[in-house]
C-alpha cells in the first residue's frame, strides 16, 4: 500500500505542474505539442519537416533522450531555440515529466514563440503515463512497426489526440495495411485524428501542415 500511495503522489504532483504549465503557456499564446513514439518512428524528421513547412511560425524545441544530443544537434542547424534533457545522469528514465519541462522553459528564450515542440524519449509506454503540460499529444507510428501497436500499447493511443502514421512511402514494400492501423487505433480512441504521411516524398504533409498552422 505504501508503494501505491507513493506512486499516486508522484502522479498527482506531476499533474499539478502540468496543469499550471499548460495554463501559463496558453496565456503567452504558445501552443505546446508533445511528440511521442518509438525510437526510429520519425519524430525528429517530422519536427524538421514541420518547421520547414511553417517558416512564418516561430518554434522552440525541447529534446528528450536518455543519452546523447544527436537529435538536438540536428535540429539546432535550423537556428531554433532548443534545450536538451538527458535522463541518463539521474536514472535513465524513459519519459519526460512536467517539472523537467518547466525547468527547461525557465532557461529558454520563448519571446515571440508560436509553438513549443517536445520530442519525448523514444518509447510507446512510459511517455504516455506522464502529463507534460502539453496542449496536444501526438504519437508517431511508422508503417514499419506493424498494424498491432495500438492494440499492444493502448495507453499511448488513448492519451494522444493525434496519430501521425509515418514513412508511408514504404507501404508498397511491406505486408501492412494502412486501413488496419487506423482501424486498430480507433478501437482504442475513436476520436483520434490520423495523418498518414511521408516526410521523404511529401505525401500527406500538406494536410498536416494546415492542421498545425490553424491551431
Amino acid at each position: 500500500m505504501k508503494k501505491i500511495k507513493t506512486l499516486r503522489s508522484v502522479f498527482a504532483a506531476n499533474d499539478q505542474v502540468a496543469y499550471e504549465l499548460r495554463k501559463e503557456l496558453k496565456g503567452k499564446g504558445i501552443t505546446f505539442i508533445n511528440i511521442m513514439g518509438s525510437p526510429g518512428s520519425g519524430k525528429t524528421s517530422l519536427i524538421e519537416r514541420t518547421m520547414d513547412e511553417l517558416k512564418d511560425k516561430k518554434f522552440a524545441i525541447i529534446e528528450g533522450d536518455i543519452e546523447t544530443s544527436i537529435d538536438a544537434e540536428k535540429l539546432q542547424k535550423k537556428g531554433v531555440e532548443i534545450y536538451q534533457i538527458n535522463t541518463g545522469p539521474f536514472g535513465g528514465d524513459c519519459h519526460l515529466e512536467a517539472a523537467w519541462i518547466r525547468t527547461a522553459i525557465g532557461e529558454m528564450n520563448l519571446e515571440g514563440v508560436d509553438f513549443l515542440l517536445v520530442e519525448n524519449i523514444g518509447n510507446l509506454v512510459c511517455p504516455a503515463e506522464f502529463d507534460t503540460g502539453a496542449h496536444i499529444n501526438v504519437v508517431v507510428l511508422s508503417v514499419t512497426e506493424g498494424e498491432d501497436k495500438p492494440l499492444k500499447y493502448p495507453l499511448m493511443f488513448r492519451r494522444s489526440q493525434i496519430l501521425v502514421i509515418s514513412k508511408t512511402d514504404l507501404l508498397p514494400y511491406l505486408d501492412v495495411s494502412l486501413e488496419n492501423i487506423v482501424r486498430n487505433a480507433r478501437k482504442i480512441n475513436k476520436d483520434i485524428l490520423v495523418f498518414p504521411l511521408s516526410v521523404k516524398t511529401g505525401e500527406g504533409v500538406e494536410k498536416w501542415k494546415n492542421y498545425i498552422k490553424n491551431l
